[in-house]
């Protein structure tokens, strides 16, 4: 059978996964009459509420005789574990571009593993709709692109395609609207080679995403890189350095067929394929014929630069809401998440109760929690700190790529703001409409909780594209968070009388009837300190004063954060305790003399 494997690089909101959706409608992957949810890739719940992709996940259709296996990958680059192994599954891919946005940070990341891996992309610009299309600026921005990246001349000669993902239809005249996909998979199939491999040699595949089943225990992922096997064919699995680490057989061999997994008795060269049967196994090892003792190269996988400290709940409120609150339980989970996620690296503390977990960046990490919440964890988590390396005796810290489109108004404000952080402005451009695109370059230390503040000072409009650049020089102190926090300084259901009396200090988190507890935080100060406070006394009641006499109290609503916000706005002696249903900010250290005695410590 003809095959073709391609997958399809796109920034977060380009629509990509909309895209895939059409070429199965008009590939006939769905009936006519099947009710399919919009955007079927985005299957994890996660994915379908932030509307972007977090895991990558192959897929096929058929079209005229040539089964055509898509890799659907995430955009944005905390998730980039994910994108460089897949792209060794495949032989070819296709740019997904916004006709009004172009070339962002996340495509570069992309495409500069793309083209360095010899791929030759077919460039598709999609949403020629938009009323603010700009389609020849845009191909010339991909165009410089590709040269900043070292395309070869073959690289850089690339068909076009100007599509509308979500209407079904592409051309290669950008000026025709309507139609149907059929020039893409045309173009696919003309464009991008078959796998070129041998299938007469022994049977090798490398592992490139894992999961799990309830049946079949572990399922690994990937494309058969030569030979081929049959059902219940002895395997075994080599490290990188060709130490056999299982030996068993393949138990179930699973094909791709639309959003289906389906068994099959046999796969060859070029297949992608999901794999049952092996116990150890994992990410980037070779399983093969028992015969082979070379391993296949995998693709080194860029470090992680911030970490985060996952500990027990130990508040005076854990194990109310979740089912999971144990160290033994949080350690098994995490374990086994940096098994299938290579991005993640985990590491026990002295004390076993809590756990340093590194990953890209807080995205990533946030999403992690966010999955462990629903799963009915409970967790205390600590301020994002970044990962610093020794070069020659000096100290070297993670810098960021950022580019941000804001509105002309508010440029003067993001500019300063990123000054503050230690960012270094590299470009700064008109992009039309009334908008600015400014490019910095900045230590990702300095970006930590800035998103909140970002979107307040651009009043929602602005928008920020963070991507990792390299690790330079440090660069000094950054100045944190100005404001001090409101403590609780006992236990007991907060008041609305004593609430009233404390909106004036500052801003409340809680709300009256909250359930609080020493050392947890109720609201910021309006001052530089932290401030004690009762939020729990009621008004004294005697024959002359009545409850009745006063005016019914009014509360300004309390500030709500979301996880993302809460890990963001805590300082170094902070923690956000999370659990199912609750977001608490809490002092690291509940007792106020025990927090003295610490931040005498720190002092000295």
């Amino acid at each position: 059978m003809n095959l073709r494997n391609v997958a399809i690089i796109a920034h977060v909101d380009h629509g990509k996964t909309t895209l895939v959706d059409q070429l199965f409608r008009q590939s006939g992957t769905f009936r006519d009459n099947q009710r399919v949810e919009e955007r079927a890739m985005d299957s994890n719940d996660l994915e379908k509420e932030r509307g972007i992709t977090i895991l990558a996940k192959p897929t096929s259709v058929e079209w005229n005789g040539t089964r055509i296996n898509i890799v659907d990958t995430p955009g944005h680059a905390d998730f980039g574990g994910e994108v460089e192994r897949i792209l060794s599954m495949v032989d070819g891919v296709i740019l997904l571009v916004d006709s009004s946005e172009g070339a962002m940070p996340q495509t570069k990341f992309v495409t500069g593993k793309a083209l360095k891996l010899g791929l030759r992309p077919i460039v598709v610009v999609n949403k020629i709709d938009r009323p603010d299309e700009r389609i020849q600026e845009v191909l010339d921005e991909v165009f410089d692109l590709f040269v900043s990246l070292d395309a070869t001349d073959e690289q850089l000669d690339f068909p076009v395609l100007y599509a509308s993902g979500r209407n079904g239809y592409a051309n290669e005249e950008p000026s025709l609207r309507e139609g149907t996909l059929e020039p893409l998979f045309q173009k696919i199939v003309d464009h991008v080679p078959p796998p070129a491999l041998d299938a007469d040699a022994p049977f090798t595949f490398l592992v490139t995403l894992l999961d799990r089943d309830n049946f079949l225990g572990r399922v690994l992922t990937g494309r058969v890189t030569s030979g081929k096997i049959k059902a219940n064919q002895a395997i075994h699995a080599l490290d990188a350095d060709g130490k056999v680490i299982e030996t068993g057989r393949a138990s179930k061999i699973m094909s791709f067929r639309g959003l289906d997994r389906v068994p099959v008795d046999e796969a060859e060269a070029g297949d992608i394929i999901s794999l049952a049967g092996l116990t150890v196994a994992t990410v980037a090892n070779t399983i093969a014929d028992t015969s082979v003792s070379e391993p296949i190269v995998a693709q080194p996988i860029d470090p992680p630069t911030l970490s985060m400290r996952f500990a027990v709940n130990d508040s005076p409120m854990a194990g109310r809401e979740g089912s999971k609150v144990t160290s033994r339980m949080i350690r098994d989970r995490l374990f086994r998440e940096a098994e299938s996620n290579v991005a993640i690296k985990v590491t026990e503390a002295a004390d076993k109760d809590s756990f340093e977990v590194a990953g890209r960046g807080e995205l990533q990490l946030g999403v992690l929690i966010e999955t462990m919440r629903r799963e009915g964890f409970e967790l205390g988590i600590s301020r994002p700190r970044v990962l610093f390396r020794e070069e020659d005796g000096q100290r070297m810290e993670p810098y960021e790529t950022v580019i941000i489109d804001v509105d002309d108004e508010h440029s003067g404000a993001v500019v300063e703001k990123m000054n503050l952080r230690k960012a270094e402005m590299t470009d700064m451009r008109p992009s039309g409409g009334g908008k600015t695109r400014i490019t910095f370059s900045a230590p990702s230390r300095g970006m930590i909780g800035y998103h909140g503040e970002f979107l307040s000072d651009t009043r929602g409009t602005g928008i920020m594209n963070r991507l990792f650049e390299k690790y330079g020089p440090y660069k000094g102190a950054i100045e944190g968070r100005k404001n001090g926090v409101l403590i609780s300084n006992g236990a007991g259901e907060a008041n609305a009388y004593s609430l009233n009396s404390l909106e004036e200090r500052g801003i409340l988190f809680v709300g009256h009837g909250e359930a609080l507890y020493e050392g947890m935080i109720i609201g910021e100060n309006a001052k530089p300190d932290d401030l004690e406070v009762n939020p729990m006394k009621a008004k004294q009641l005697t024959n002359i004063r009545s409850s009745g006499k006063d005016d019914a109290i009014r509360l300004t609503p309390p500030k709500k954060m979301t996880l993302e916000q809460a890990i963001a706005y805590i300082d170094d002696d902070e923690m956000v305790e999370v659990t199912p249903k609750t977001i608490r900010l809490r002092k690291r250290f509940l007792d106020p003399h025990e927090r003295k005695r610490q931040s005498r410590a720190k002092a000295a």
